[in-house]
């Protein structure tokens, strides 16, 4: 499926954001990392940070390819994470991965269920991994818009 399918289907709408915006956005899923990797607070709370850069990063990705999605619509988790092959080139065997931690921070966030510390762990890695993936794919398109 293609993002402008996605927009049809009105799974995610058009969104002019400024490169300020975008980098902001990033700011913010770098401070949850650093968030995340504090050692004096619960599994839980350190996987949701995790969790909440990888997010941050899918939507950075997202605007900066002119889209967003509609947070008032279910699913839009798991639309961003699911587009990241088409805006920033990701591999389908990772996106299975974060669909997976996504599925884990529901349990976590909605059914009170533990966060083991290998998932912790994975979900550390994935997050750091993305961010800076993102950082370098976002930063070509930023420079491509520019040009």
């Amino acid at each position: 499926m293609s993002l402008e399918n996605l927009l049809k289907i009105k799974r995610l709408q058009v969104h002019d954001a400024s490169q300020d915006s975008i980098l902001k956005l990033l700011a913010a899923a770098e401070r949850n990392l650093d968030d995340a990797r504090a050692q004096n607070i619960s599994a839980e709370n350190r996987f949701d940070a995790a969790y909440k850069t990888i997010l941050q990063c899918a939507m950075a990705a997202l605007w900066a390819n002119g889209y967003r999605t509609p947070t008032s619509v279910p699913g839009h988790h798991l639309t961003a994470i699911q587009t990241l092959p088409l805006t920033l080139g990701v591999n389908k065997d990772s996106v299975i991965v974060l669909d997976a931690l996504r599925k884990q921070r529901n349990l976590s966030d909605y059914e009170g269920d533990s966060v083991s510390d290998a998932t912790l762990a994975e979900c550390l890695l994935q997050a750091a991994s993305l961010l800076d993936f993102a950082r370098k794919e976002i930063g070509l398109i930023l420079e491509n818009r520019k040009n």
